[in-house]
Formats: C-alpha cells, structure tokens, sequence
C-alpha cells in the first residue's frame, strides 16, 4: 500500500452508523461490475437491508444511467451531501455532480480526495450495507478507498473467458496487498438461453469463475446469465432486481446478495472479535 508524505500510511476511519462496506471490483472493464453493483444493491434494500453504493469509477460513472437518476444532491449543514436516493437505495456518483458527456481529467490526489468525500463527506446515516463500485483495474482508488475506511471484503467479477479471468486474478492479488478479505468471485454472462431453441450457448465459454475460486479456495457466490432483458434493465434506469425474488432475471442476482450479506457479516464479527483479543 502506498504510504503518505509522511512515511506512515493514514488509519482508515469507521464510518458512523455503516455496520458493512463491500467492494465490488473486476481486473479489466466490461464484465458487468457495474450492473451486478447496482443489482445487488437493489436486491439487498428488497431483502430489507438499508443500503448505499458509491460510484467510485470516476472517469466512466455509469451508476447514475443504470439507478434511472440524474438529480444533483443537496449540500446540507455542516458542507455535507445528501446523497440521491434511488429504487431504496443511497446513491452518490460523480455523474451526479458533473452529469454529461464532458470528461473527467483529473490526477491521483484528486481522486483520493473525491473519494474521501463520497465517504467522509456524504450523509450516509444507517447502513447495513455500503456498496462501492469500484473502477476496472489496480489503481489509485482502490488505495484511497483502503486508506479512508476498513473495508468488510469485496467481490470480484469475472466473464468466463480466460483473458477475463486473468485479470480477475490480479484483481484478487491487489486486495491481498492491501489486506483486504476477499468475500467471493461472481460470473457474469455465464452463459445464453437461445429463445428459440432454449440451448444453452456458453459465448464466453462457462465455469471458469468457479474453478478459479476453487483454487483460491474462496467462495463462487454464482454465475449470472447473459441476457438482454439485464442489458434492458441497466440503459433504462429500472435494474431486473426491481422485479424481486423469484423473477426470470432478478433471482440470480438475490441469491448472490443473500451470500454476500452473510459471509459480509460473518466476516465483520470475525474481525470484531480479531480486535477484542488484541
């Protein structure tokens, strides 16, 4: 982890009121971090958890199209932001603050301060769970993320498609640097139903995530579909999540929450009772 002017690493900082704070990262983009983010979050705020999710993909916010919001918080007393509150869930995104096409052109520290403000400065109140999206890749953020607050552990997702995994494997190095607890791999577009035939079409071919758990001896928290109607979902502002438990698209993604919201709280009262023996 890097270390700040001073030579010591910053003390990450609990959040008040946040009992669980997730990532979600992917080593490479375009595997569907973003939807399975936004997903998750609305499946857990169904379940009746309070839920937020940060867009910490400051150059590509695609949070803002995908939650179908394009408000501008409102600064409260103090200098502190309201976050928008969309599908039941806290949502704060740099689209929110810059909306548009107009590019994000910005250097490492000013990121890390962007990033300490979605944490620190945003009105969060209650959560059971903080999501954050995480940006494609190693980077500056995620450093600033762990620098700021101790995270829960983070979920990583991953295509099939060995050049996808292969980057899905430095994305597991990267938490391990930073020590951070790696809840489990998801993956995304396992596999097509042809709507004609109802074969299964494995495009990027299928299975992949789960071996790789296995060697990693982490846990494989699911695959999700290759389907149009979650494409649909996520260009229009409505995620299939919002159809609830049971449904044809929205199922796949409560079952992951379910085991995420576990293994997260397994994990925070292991880390509790980490702290109370030291």
């Amino acid at each position: 982890m890097a270390a700040s002017t001073h030579g010591v690493a910053p003390t990450p900082q609990s959040l008040p009121g946040v009992a669980n704070i997730v990532a979600i990262g992917s080593g490479k983009g375009g595997v569907g971090k973003t939807t399975l983010a936004v997903n998750l979050a609305v499946a857990l705020a169904k379940l009746g958890h309070k839920v937020g999710l940060i867009d910490a993909d400051i150059y590509g916010p695609n949070v803002p199209l995908m939650m179908g919001s394009g408000k501008q918080p409102r600064i409260l007393e103090g200098n502190m932001i309201e976050p928008i509150l969309a599908h039941g869930v806290k949502v704060i995104s740099i689209g929110f603050i810059s909306p548009g096409d107009k590019p994000m052109v910005m250097r490492g520290p000013m990121l890390h301060q962007i990033i300490r403000q979605f944490l620190q400065q945003v009105e969060w109140g209650e959560l059971d769970f903080l999501l954050v999206d995480l940006p494609p890749g190693t980077g500056d953020v995620v450093i600033s993320l762990v620098q700021t607050v101790p995270l829960t552990g983070a979920v990583v997702v991953s295509t099939p498609s060995d050049v996808s995994l292969q980057d899905a494997r430095k994305a597991l190095e990267m938490f391990h640097q930073v020590n951070v607890e790696v809840l489990g791999i998801v993956e995304n577009m396992s596999h097509f139903t042809c709507p004609h035939c109802h074969q299964e079409i494995d495009i990027f071919s299928k299975g992949g995530a789960d071996r790789m758990a296995r060697q990693f001896s982490i846990a494989f928290l699911g695959s999700i579909e290759l389907d149009p109607e979650i494409r649909h979902g996520g260009d229009t502002g409505l995620p299939v999540a919002l159809a609830g438990e049971g449904s044809p698209q929205g199922d796949q993604f409560f079952k992951v929450a379910k085991q995420v919201a576990a293994l997260a709280v397994a994990q925070s009262a292991k880390t509790r009772d980490v702290l109370e023996i030291s």
